[in-house]
């Protein structure tokens, strides 16, 4: 039994409904581990990740974002701003390989980045497609938006409002203060927030963000 296939099995053995939602299955979880070894190996020169991290990579990283596909389900093109070390594009591009139409752009603004995000991408060949820019001044139409780890959401609205006002629902993976970032986004934006509990982590929350617009 691989790492994958463990942490997504319940202590009787079956599938659990998480999994069963997003598709996941045995090639996905081939890709996962060639991820993963490519994060490793970049990870000594880059610090794409906490090191901390890698030891619970299925938990920490795969599960926590491949859970977004749980709450935008017909989904098929999705932004990843701040995509750094592919958290969550990567993943998501990789459970989405093989459903027609999808996509997911890369969007990150350090170059070395972006570079190692094009080589996982060639190597995997995946549905996806690298950024090496600004996210707010790409003018693409996606359905949804998300990151991780990118900024304070007062922040990260500023990127994501091109893709929200045109109509993109805004998924991002937050941590325990995510009720306090929502607070303090709305001293400067109007929207629509839902707060949900992560799937992967008691302390987590996914934002769900619509209807954005200026203060």
């Amino acid at each position: 039994m691989s790492a994958a296939t463990a942490v997504w099995r319940d202590r009787d053995g079956r599938e659990d409904a998480f999994v069963r939602a997003i598709g996941a299955g045995p090639t996905h979880a081939a890709a996962f581990e060639a991820f993963q070894a490519m994060l490793i190996a970049e990870n000594s020169r880059m610090n794409l990740v906490g090191e901390s991290t890698l030891a619970h990579f299925w938990t920490r990283h795969v599960v926590d974002c491949a859970q977004l596909l749980w709450f935008a389900r017909e989904a098929r093109v999705w932004a990843d701003l701040g995509s750094g070390a592919g958290l969550p594009g990567i993943i998501l591009a990789i459970l989405l390989k093989e459903v027609p139409g999808a996509r997911v752009h890369l969007i990150e603004s350090v170059a070395k980045r972006s570079r190692f995000l094009s080589r996982v991408v060639q190597a995997l060949d995946l549905p996806a497609v690298v950024h090496n820019a600004r996210a707010e001044r790409l003018g693409l139409a996606v359905e949804v938006v998300t990151a991780r780890a990118c900024a304070p959401l007062s922040r990260l609205l500023t990127y994501a409002a091109p893709y929200i006002q045109r109509g993109a629902l805004g998924l991002f993976l937050k941590g325990r203060s995510a009720e306090a970032e929502v607070a303090d986004a709305q001293k400067s934006w109007r929207f629509d927030a839902e707060v949900h509990a992560s799937l992967s982590d008691p302390a987590g929350r996914v934002l769900a963000i619509r209807m954005l617009s200026h203060a």
